[in-house]
């Protein structure tokens, strides 16, 4: 069963590494412009304080991944 990972729960170098590791992932599409590195995790970063995004560790895969609310929902 997958699981939801609180962020406020991460060390906060755990938290920016997994941000960094999603948002570098082949297929991250962030439409027609470029962003930097550390603009695409504050993007990520503000969606998981909002309550817009959250962290589920997939068991399948063995990765974490961030989903939007909708996405959530679909997911479980």
């Amino acid at each position: 069963m997958d699981t939801l990972i609180p962020y406020d729960s991460l060390a906060p170098a755990t938290l920016a590494n997994i941000l960094e590791d999603i948002v570098t992932r082949d297929g991250t599409d962030y439409g027609n412009y470029d962003l930097s590195l550390e603009q695409k995790c504050q993007q990520a970063m503000t969606m998981l304080q909002q309550g817009n995004a959250f962290l589920v560790f997939d068991t399948e895969s063995e990765t974490i991944k961030l989903l939007n609310k909708e996405q959530l929902n679909q997911y479980q």
